[in-house]
Parts: structure tokens; sequence; C-alpha cells
């Protein structure tokens, strides 16, 4: 009875947009333009876009697939596939559990820049840094008054958790699905505005040159390892999304043909990406890509002074927080349901009730993030704070894990045929088939447990550097 009431997108252009648009996010935004000044431009852009048709491929394929084929969320697919490895669905299944709470965090900061910005004080936030610090860093000197204090990170962490709970109560079709059609066009339309316009400011034609021409002395191992850990995260791999995702995708619809305009659609919003930042960021430094920092620093420090000097500054500040609030709750959205649906599955609970408890669940998981700069700033994980520690946890380690046993469950125990089989279906051709098969047996796996190394080793070396 499960599988037989379970809900599906209206067709191929809802899933496809849904599923684009839990790829499109943050990452993109302030992670990809950041690796690719880092590496290179042109030739970490042309490494990118390598792995995205064969490696991103492989992945998305086999996690849709497994969606499709079981019709239940990450736990229970994983088990009907193989009993051994049920295990395997609790730990993806563990991965959203960790990143929605502080990914809903860095949501609410999103949307207070968009306030600053939208009620005419965007010049504040211009200031090197001390506004922002002081934002996350807030503390009115008792808990209570911090978490109700505009002026500091929690109200507006509540404030993104309810907008994305408002989509996800609402059911697939009806919530994700239709979300999805509002805000994704209305994202492209932004970003190419965007990035236009940073295209216009003089010095910019220098980051551009930089960022579209490969320049293959720039090569290296870490251009690839880079390049592999950003379309990795970047296409929501290995978060139990796009299982869950593929469980609401109807047999008739083209399974292959569906994952390739995500993977388009995902790079494209990743490329444009690069085109509003790096090409304004590089004219802001006076033509130096090394200076564009990562993470947060970008979004929150370094392009608000970009916009700073720019004309019309105020309002292009206001336009692109906008658009990264939408793709923050495209994400967030998915990453929620994704949880809801194995309560739903698990317990046989309502989407009400399963969407409030998995509510209060983020809040309680995402309070240590949200306060974790501010009044509980002295609480170290592993010399991490509350945020970064589970960004760690979740991206460097779970994710690759789940990954690599993915593959192993794929290619040397159930055989690739399963997942071939299922693409087949509606059909009745499956054009990459003889790639895929060579990438989940064995390139896959091989690239996954490089990532895992790769970022473990980096941080043991920082802790015992530090």
């Amino acid at each position: 009875m499960e599988q037989k009431s379970r809900s599906s997108f209206s067709g191929r252009v809802g899933f496809v947009l849904a599923a684009a648009g839990s790829a499109v996010g943050l990452g993109n935004l302030w992670r990809f333009p950041y690796l690719a000044a880092q590496y290179g431009g042109g030739i970490f852009l042309l490494v990118y876009l390598i792995l995205v048709v064969t490696f991103g491929f492989a992945l998305m394929v086999t996690e849709i697939a497994i969606g499709r084929k079981t019709r239940l969320s990450c736990i229970g697919a994983y088990k009907a596939l193989d009993k051994r490895f049920g295990f395997l669905g609790w730990i993806a299944t563990l991965v959203p559990v960790i990143i929605t709470p502080y990914y809903c965090v860095i949501g609410g900061w999103v949307m207070k820049y968009l306030f600053t910005f939208v009620t005419g004080q965007g010049m504040t936030a211009a200031d090197n840094g001390g506004f922002f610090d002081s934002f996350i860093g807030f503390d009115a000197g008792s808990l209570t008054a911090t978490m109700l204090d505009f002026s500091g990170p929690t109200p507006w962490f509540l404030l993104f958790v309810l907008a994305t709970t408002v989509v996800v109560i609402f059911g697939v079709e009806k919530g994700i699905e239709r979300a999805s059609r509002f805000m994704m066009p209305i994202l492209a339309v932004l970003a190419i505005f965007v990035a236009i316009y940073s295209l216009t400011i003089p010095g910019a034609m220098a980051g551009l040159k930089y960022y579209l021409l490969p320049d293959f002395s720039q090569f290296s191992l870490s251009t690839v390892l880079g390049a592999l850990g950003q379309m990795f995260y970047s296409m929501s791999l290995a978060m139990g999304i796009m299982i869950t995702y593929g469980s609401y995708m109807k047999k008739e619809n083209l399974l292959e043909h569906s994952v390739t305009q995500i993977e388009v659609f995902d790079t494209l919003f990743a490329f444009v990406a690069g085109l509003m930042i790096i090409p304004a960021v590089v004219a802001f430094n006076g033509g130096d890509p090394s200076q564009i920092n990562s993470g947060p620093g970008l979004m929150f420090v370094t392009l608000p002074m970009v916009f700073e000097s720019m004309h019309f500054g105020e309002i292009i500040g206001a336009v692109f927080f906008l658009l990264v609030l939408f793709a923050a709750l495209t994400s967030s959205i998915s990453l929620m349901e994704t949880i809801v649906s194995v309560v739903m599955d698990k317990t046989h609970m309502k989407r009400k009730p399963a969407t409030l408890v998995v509510m209060v669940i983020i809040l309680l998981v995402g309070i240590p993030s949200c306060l974790g700069y501010g009044p509980w700033a002295a609480i170290e994980i592993i010399g991490m704070q509350f945020l970064d520690f589970f960004d760690f946890i979740s991206n460097s380690v779970l994710m690759p894990i789940v990954a690599v046993l993915t593959c192993i469950l794929v290619g040397h125990v159930i055989g690739t045929k399963v997942i071939a089989d299922e693409v087949k279906e509606g059909a009745g051709a499956f054009h990459r088939e003889k790639m895929y098969h060579v990438m989940i047996r064995w390139i896959a796996p091989v690239l996954l447990v490089t990532i895992l190394v790769s970022e473990l080793l980096t941080k043991v070396f920082h802790l015992f550097s530090i």
C-alpha cells in the first residue's frame, strides 16, 4: 500500500525543476567561483565539465533509479536492494539530518542581508567583515534576548525554517513542484541579469578572460580534486535527496534524459555564478583572481564591498541576495523533504505531522550552529565551531562514504544491470550504459576514496598545525 499511494511529480518538467532546484544551491554561489579562481579559471571549468558528464552522471542516474525502482525513501530503498546494505540507508539519512539545520542557519543569514539591502542599508554591510562578524557573533547578554533580537541570526534562522516548512507541508506536487516552477525561472533570470551587469564593470574583462580561457600550465591533481569535490556536493549526491525525488518520479518519464537536463541546468547555473562573481571581484581587486576568498566570506564580506563600488550597487545587491535566497530555499526544501519522506515511510505518519516533527528537530539541532559564533563561541569540537564541524562531518566524511558504498552495492553486489534496466523502462534504451558500467564499478569508487582521504588528511594536517 505504501508504494501504491506514494506521491509523485506531475511529470518530467516538474521533476527536473525540483531536482535541479535541489542541486542549485549555496555551493554553486560561494564555492564554485572560489575554486574556479583558485585552480586556474578556464582549466578548472573544463575539468569540471568533463567530470559532470561522467562521474556526476553515473552517480545521479544510480540514485534516481534506486528511488524510482523501490518507490521508497533511502532507508527502505537500500534495504530493498540488499538487506545487508540496510545500514547504508541510515547513514544516508543522517547526512540531511546534519546538513539541513546549519544550511537553514546560513539561509537565515541570506534573509538578513536581503532585508538589509531592500531597506536601503546595504552599504552598511560593506565594511570588510565588521557587519558580518557583528551579526553572527551577536550576544544580547541573555540567551532569550539573543534568540529574539533581529540584530542577531536566530530570528532569521527561524523564519527560513518556517518558509521551508510551509512549502514541504503542501506536499510533492502542490508544494515542492509548484515552488520550483515559480522560483527556478526567476532564479535563472536574476542570475543572467546580475552576470551581464557584472561584465559591464570597468576591468571585468580581465576576470572574464581568466575564467573562460583554459591555461593548461595550471592543470594539476589539485585541480581535479577541487573540481571533483565541487561537482560531488553541487549535484546533491549521497544525501538521499535524489533517491527520495526518484521515488516520486513516474515510470513513464525518461530517466536518462531527465538526469542530462538536471546536469545542464546545474552546470549552467554554476557557470553563470562564476560570471556573476569572478569578473566583478577581479575588477574590484585590481585584476588579482587569487583574492577571491571562499565560503561565507565571499558572499557576506567581499561582495557587499563590490556592490558598494558599483553604480546602482544597492539595487544590484538586493537582486543578488533575492537570487541567493531562492537558491537556498530550493535546496533546503529538498533536504527537509528527504527527512520527512523517511519519517513518513518509517512511522506511517501523515505529511503534516511528519513535517512539523522534522521542523522541531531542525530547530533544535540548528540552534548550536546559530549561536556557535556568538554566545556559544567558546565551545568547539575538534577545533571547530558547531557549524564548521557539522559541515565537515556531513560533506567531507559521510557523503563520500555513502557514495563509495553505493558504488560497491550497485557495481559489485546487485550488478549494474539492475539500474540499467530501470533506466531503460519507459525509454527502451540507455545510451551511456557502457560508460556508466565502467564508472560505477571502477572509476567512481577510486575517485571517491581519493576525495575522502584528501579531505581527512587536510583536516588532520590543519589540526596538528594549529
